[in-house]
């Protein structure tokens, strides 16, 4: 009988394994093991977090002093269209939207007192912006409506104001540029939202 060389090679048994056929090989790299420079970056393709939301009372303070340094630059100069206040200006705006109406409807709009509105009206009338005409559907009462010029007064401190305010935002970088815009639509939320009794102004 012939004995078996332990060396030769022939038929390996099922599930044994060659020597050294699963041993690693140095010059593969293996898996990286993350470290302090890869932890917490943001994968290619991925969506980096947006960044915390800032608590509403800094939010507040800091648009309250933004406006408060913006608006007076873009008012007119005091007496330059007959003493117009921002309250008699937001009277008229509110008679060019919503058309005429009752002196209370026209203070339930602004937010202030009727006795109030009512001597602000006297004041827009006697200028002549405004105008009281008889109430169709209860003649003890009447409207007050929108005269042609003070139509013509509102348009004209709206286009001056904003012609100001124009100027201010060309002197931002476009990027500031695009970040207001992009934040336009949250200002005209606010702005919808806000009650009409916070008018910085109620002197009639």
């Amino acid at each position: 009988m012939t004995a078996l060389d332990p060396t030769a090679s022939g038929p390996t048994a099922p599930g044994s394994a060659t020597p050294g056929a699963n041993a690693p090989d140095p010059a593969t790299p293996g898996p990286a093991t993350p470290g302090p420079a890869t932890q917490g970056a943001v994968a290619p393709g991925s969506v980096a977090p947006s960044p915390a939301v800032p608590e509403s009372g800094e939010l507040a303070e800091r648009l309250r002093t933004a406006l408060q340094h913006l608006l007076p630059g873009l008012r007119g100069t005091r007496g330059e269209h007959g003493d117009l206040t921002p309250s008699r200006q937001a009277a008229l705006g509110a008679l060019d939207t919503h058309g005429p109406m009752r002196i209370s409807a026209l203070a339930t709009r602004l937010g202030i007192a009727l006795p109030t509105t009512s001597r602000m009206v006297d004041l827009l009338d006697a200028s002549g912006w405004i105008e009281r005409t008889p109430d169709p559907e209860d003649r003890r009462a009447s409207l007050i409506a929108l005269t042609d010029p003070g139509r013509q007064l509102l348009h004209t401190v709206r286009h001056e104001t904003a012609a100001r305010l124009a100027a201010r935002i060309e002197t931002l970088s476009p990027e500031e540029q695009r970040a207001l815009y992009t934040a336009l639509p949250a200002l005209e939320s606010l702005a919808d939202s806000t009650n009409p009794s916070t008018n910085p102004s109620t002197n009639p």
